[in-house]
């Protein structure tokens, strides 16, 4: 799932090499935060959140799949 994160999230951006994926362990939660470069940041985000929310919803096929819970942050 870290993979494809970060896969698509370095297909979408202009500085790809800036592209870090952290995976944090919670309870029965995996959080994945998204970091880009700040000009970067609107292209992840995408016009009123649309490309968020097509990787969020990727996210959550791959680790329904694999029957876990996971959880996309984009942070600045």
């Amino acid at each position: 799932m870290k993979e494809m994160i970060e896969h698509v999230a370095r297909m979408l951006v202009d500085d790809p090499e800036k592209v870090v994926v952290q995976e944090k362990k919670r309870e029965d939660l995996t959080v994945f935060e998204l970091r880009v470069d700040k000009q970067d940041l609107g292209r992840v985000i995408g016009k009123n959140g649309r490309t968020a929310h097509a990787i969020r919803s990727l996210l959550g096929i791959l680790s329904a799949r694999a029957g876990e819970r996971a959880l996309l942050e984009i942070v600045e």
